[in-house]
């Protein structure tokens, strides 16, 4: 998209001599979706999505900022009427009421932005997803009638489906980097990628990520090192409990210490499901 802005930013330079314009591509302090919703593009959907005039919320947003004068569009009306089902359907409860999100318990929040320790508690609000979640748009009825998108700039990335819980829970910086440079995963880091894995291994009950779990006790990240002791604890083996101990006995990071004694105490977690990508 950046390339694409960029190309249509030379346009309005050619066609308006001395102007000047930046491009942006969820790169800079932009509120696009507010700027979007401005614009005339869309609307506001319960779940704060944008919601094309035409329908679909399954759309990325870029933007220009430019000294050329141009002609303002409408804003749309809201067409989202008496339906709630974004709000009902939320895995979470994070759409608190109409418009209003609370992102400390969405799961796309936590899955991709949220940096170190998931807060106590939120781990079985994760459920299997691993990256993100589009329930709220899954159900919209304004995306019943989305399809594939016809250019092939926005196909998905096939080897993904590859991927196992395991393999990404054993992942180490530099298999990161190699995997996932460049896409759109790298965002949440491999702190936060092996720690969404982990966390969906004890939700799972994933005994080969489980077992990935225990090498990750050794981990140079004290995050990882923590998940991992929460993940065994939750699976409730013995096995993992021997595991836990020996951890603790040569931990040396207070809170990762403080960690491992938690999940010593951990009540294990039932209802596996299969894990999300």
């Amino acid at each position: 998209m950046r390339t694409r802005l960029t190309a249509l930013a030379a346009l309005l330079a050619r066609e308006a001599p001395g102007a000047t314009s930046r491009v942006y591509v969820d790169t800079g302090p932009i509120l696009e979706r507010e700027l979007a919703a401005r614009a005339g593009l869309g609307w506001f959907g319960k779940s704060t999505n944008l919601i094309l005039r035409g329908g679909d919320s399954y759309i990325l947003l870029g933007e220009i900022l430019t000294s050329v004068e141009l002609p303002a569009d409408e804003p749309a009306p809201d067409r989202c009427g008496t339906c709630t089902a974004c709000i009902d359907e939320c895995p979470t409860g994070a759409i608190l009421e109409p418009y209003l999100v609370d992102s400390s318990r969405c799961i796309s929040y936590l899955t991709i932005e949220h940096r170190g320790r998931l807060p106590r508690g939120s781990e079985r609000d994760l459920g299997d997803w691993i990256f993100g979640c589009d329930v709220c748009q899954e159900v919209c009825p304004w995306n019943r009638k989305t399809g594939p998108a016809g250019d092939p700039a926005f196909d998905a990335d096939r080897r993904l489906e590859e991927e196992s819980l395991a393999a990404i829970a054993r992942m180490d910086e530099t298999e990161f980097t190699a995997r996932f440079a460049g896409t759109a995963i790298a965002r949440a880091r491999r702190q936060g990628m092996v720690r969404n894995a982990l966390v969906v291994a004890a939700n799972t009950g994933d005994e080969t990520a489980l077992e990935a779990a225990g090498d990750r006790l050794s981990d140079a990240d004290p995050v990882v090192r923590s998940t991992a002791a929460h993940a065994l604890g939750r699976s409730g083996g013995a096995r993992d409990r021997r595991r836990l101990d020996r951890a603790r006995s040569r931990e040396t990071d207070p809170k990762v210490a403080a960690d491992l004694e938690l999940a010593l105490e951990e009540r294990p977690f039932d209802g596996p499901r299969e894990p999300v990508l």
